[in-house]
């Protein structure tokens, strides 16, 4: 919708948000770095974001170059989000990447963001149909690849990395500025997120994806939300075994969860995956119901170490008025208490 994310980001600001994400997913949404760029035109403070992007849909250099332009055009307010890749991959056929793959991705990529000559990788740029420069024959040539036109003086681009799984905690910790983890909210399993990632880097910043709804009645708030929460808690069971700690009773919801998942109707209200879902597994990777509620589960959150938190939107397909609601309780209600 043309001007959505110029009044998306705008509004952002105005209500007191610290800043906003926009998905890359080429076959549901516009592209990010062009609504980014348009956004970072008409803000001055409001943080933004790719929430999240992946590592096939674009070369590690067109990343960066991307990345690196909205960080200029913003005067530094530019994070780079990525994660394994979901709907995006989905919708061309594949997978989510597997780990080597996303560690191999962003060793690159940090390379290219810090400016510094980055090895060519023929065989994986070219998978093995594209001959190397070499065999033009040149006089010249580059020898690797780095971003010519990035300033020594501007700023690094932060990454940040969404993991669900021990494998990509432990890669983003080492490898990324931030892992912002996709778990749910109950306290066991950020624990557990977070003990994974200070064993593998004690002084990574922690943040965490959250579906949020503010209802005075918790179970229309839960209703509310449900789409949403079975599209956030799949990433917890996404290859069929549940990762994290869980009860026997969530492990089969979830598990029923991920049989019952349409693409189709990702994020979406009243999705077939949302069926399965009950109460105990809803208030695990959610946080539905009052105010008062809402505030003392994100407070909770932080005190466990994270310092970031990404309050996901309402489920497509959901009430207008009811999303009009919610978000104003939250911005009213919510917000002032977590500043």
């Amino acid at each position: 919708m043309p001007g959505f994310g110029v009044r998306q980001a705008r509004r952002a600001e105005d209500e007191g948000w610290d800043g906003i994400g926009f998905v890359d997913s080429q076959n549901l949404a516009g592209d990010p770095f062009v609504e980014l760029g348009l956004a970072a035109s008409a803000t001055s403070t409001l943080l933004l974001a790719t929430a999240v992007t992946n590592p096939l849909t674009r070369h590690p250099a067109t990343m960066a170059t991307a990345a690196a332009t909205i960080q200029a055009e913003s005067a530094g307010r530019f994070v780079l989000g990525i994660g394994r890749g979901d709907s995006s991959l989905a919708h061309l056929g594949l997978a989510p990447a597997p780990v080597k793959v996303l560690r191999r991705y962003v060793e690159r990529l940090q390379g290219y963001l810090r400016g510094e000559d980055v090895p060519f990788d023929v065989a994986e740029d070219g998978s093995g149909e594209i001959a190397p420069v070499a065999s033009l024959g040149l006089a010249a040539g580059p020898p690797s690849s780095r971003l010519h036109w990035l300033s020594r003086d501007a700023s690094k681009v932060p990454v940040d990395i969404a993991a669900t799984g021990p494998k990509v905690i432990s890669t983003g910790a080492v490898l990324g500025d931030r892992v912002t983890f996709a778990v749910g909210c109950d306290p066991e399993r950020i624990r557990w997120a977070v003990g994974t990632a200070r064993q593998a880097n004690a002084d990574i910043a922690l943040g965490a994806y959250v579906p949020v709804f503010v209802h005075p009645d918790r179970e229309v708030a839960r209703s509310c939300i449900a789409g949403g929460v079975a599209s956030y808690a799949r990433f917890s069971v996404m290859h069929g075994s549940v990762t994290g700690p869980v009860g026997d009773t969530q492990r089969g919801v979830l598990e029923a969860v991920h049989d019952a998942y349409d693409m189709g109707r990702h994020f979406s209200h009243g999705s077939p995956q949302s069926v399965p879902l009950t109460d105990e597994v809803i208030d695990a990777f959610g946080i539905a119901g009052p105010s008062s509620y809402c505030v003392e589960r994100l407070l909770a959150m932080a005190a466990a170490g994270l310092t970031k938190l990404v309050i996901m939107a309402a489920s497509i397909g959901l009430d207008r008025q009811a999303q009009r609601e919610a978000r104003r309780r939250f911005v009213e209600e919510v917000l002032p208490a977590l500043r």
